[in-house]
Order: structure tokens, then C-alpha cells, then sequence
């Protein structure tokens, strides 16, 4: 597998991460042989080095750096929060039009790899914006309490970078994202699978700006969909939004 390489100068090199890929070996997963961090190394041939997450069922812009004082810059741009990073999220009915959230989390410790962890560490501050794009109603009954099921297409503006804050953060709102395994509705995840064949988490990094760390130049990456957000576009009749047109959050 090729991967699409979406930014790339002599001291950094974002790519289009796709859904399921890991960022890099993890004792967790033993069995996986392929990862992104490795796979972007062997393709620029260059050694490259991490600067932030993604969740493996996520997509979208992943950035690297390829050098350590770089390294080094844009992670203190990330723990500073001067990164501007956007999501897209396809979320059980219909969100509201716009919505600010200040919400703490509690840090999600790992039963293996977080065994001797603080336990009791108080919630840390987490607050995001979201801005609906689409809503869609289906003649589809997928609990028996309503004869439709409704869905909406969800910009999502992480202020702070907790541990899985979209994912949790939309399902405190009561609107979880299709396909979300740990926060989601299960009876929707099968819907999606049954109906379109969609068993992907429906979260996307669309887009990261930034100031380059050396030159301090203005830096916009943004990562196309892949072929089951397309087919959701499609099957909806929404319209995509392009960079150019896109609004403020």
C-alpha cells in the first residue's frame, strides 16, 4: 500500500492516513506488520519522527517531522495548542446547528498498559466546537421507538487533545459517531454495516494549520475522503465543502 503524501518540505511530510492504519508498533497490537510512521520512513526514505496522534480507526492528515529539532518545535506548537485541527463526523441525529462544549474528561487508562497508573486523576479540561454541515432523515427503523433514523454531518474544532475528546465529547452531546466502537450505539454501527456496508469509524482529520516551525510561514494540509465517506456523500446528497469555501467554525 502507497501512501498519499499531502505536504512534504525538507523538515516536515504529512500524509493521508487511512482508517485502521496504527502510527506506529504497539506491544498492544503484536500481530500488525504495517504501520504508518515505518511505511512513510521507507516511502520518503527518510527516517521520520512523531509529532501528535491519530486513533487507528481514524483517517485523515497525520503529520511527521524529519528531523528531532523539529521535533521538537512542532510538539511544543501541539502541546500549546497553537494547531488548528478540524474533523469530520458522522453522528447519530441531528446535531445542533453550532455548539461550544467545556466539558473535562477523565484520562482513559489502558487495563494492561496504564496498569500502574494515578487511578484517581481529576478530569482534565477538554473543550471543542462543532458546527453541523448536514442533517439527513432515513425511512429506516432502526430501534422501535421511531419508524425513521436521523443523521447529521458534523465539523468538529478540538481545542485541547484529550484522549478520544471528539469521540466523547459527541456522546455526551447524545450524538455519537457512526461506527465508534468504545462510545457509540451499537444498533446504529450494525445499521451501517448492514445497510452500506460502512464498518469504519466515521471520524476524519481533515484538516491541520499551522506556522511552519523554521520558516513561520502559514501551513494548510488537508486530506481528501476515502471511497466510504464519498459513498456516504453520495448516498445522502450532501455536497462537499471545499477548502476554499469553507466558513469558520
Amino acid at each position: 500500500m502507497k501512501l498519499e503524501i499531502l505536504y512534504q518540505d525538507e523538515h516536515l511530510v504529512a500524509i493521508n492516513k487511512p482508517a485502521g492504519l496504527l502510527v506506529h508498533r504497539s506491544w498492544l497490537d503484536k500481530g500488525e506488520t504495517q504501520f504508518a510512521m515505518q511505511m512513510t520512513r521507507d516511502q520518503i526514505g527518510r527516517h521520520v519522527f512523531t509529532v501528535h496522534r491519530l486513533d487507528r480507526p481514524t483517517s485523515g492528515v497525520l503529520l511527521f517531522a524529519l528531523d528531532s529539532d523539529t521535533a521538537r518545535l512542532m510538539t511544543e506548537q501541539f502541546t500549546n495548542h497553537q494547531i488548528q485541527k478540524e474533523y469530520l463526523a458522522l453522528v447519530r441525529g441531528w446535531a445542533p446547528l453550532r455548539r461550544y462544549l467545556d466539558y473535562p474528561l477523565k484520562e482513559e487508562l489502558d487495563r494492561i498498559a496504564d496498569k500502574f497508573a494515578n487511578q484517581d486523576k481529576d478530569a482534565q479540561p477538554a473543550k471543542t466546537y462543532f458546527r453541523c454541515l448536514h442533517r439527513i432523515e432515513l425511512p429506516h427503523a432502526v430501534t422501535s421507538r421511531h419508524p425513521t433514523t436521523r443523521y447529521s454531518l458534523v465539523k468538529c474544532l478540538p481545542l485541547t487533545g484529550r484522549k478520544h475528546q471528539i469521540r466523547r465529547h459527541l456522546a455526551h452531546l447524545r450524538h455519537p459517531i457512526i461506527g465508534d466502537t468504545s462510545h457509540g450505539d451499537g444498533k446504529h454501527n450494525r445499521f451501517f454495516r448492514d445497510q452500506f456496508e460502512c464498518d469504519r469509524l466515521m471520524l476524519h482529520h481533515q484538516t491541520m494549520q499551522f506556522r511552519h516551525p523554521h520558516s513561520g510561514e502559514h501551513v494548510s494540509v488537508t486530506a481528501s475522503l476515502d471511497e466510504r465517506w464519498l459513498a456516504r456523500f453520495k448516498e445522502f446528497a450532501w455536497e462537499q465543502v471545499s477548502a476554499e469555501e469553507k466558513q469558520p467554525i
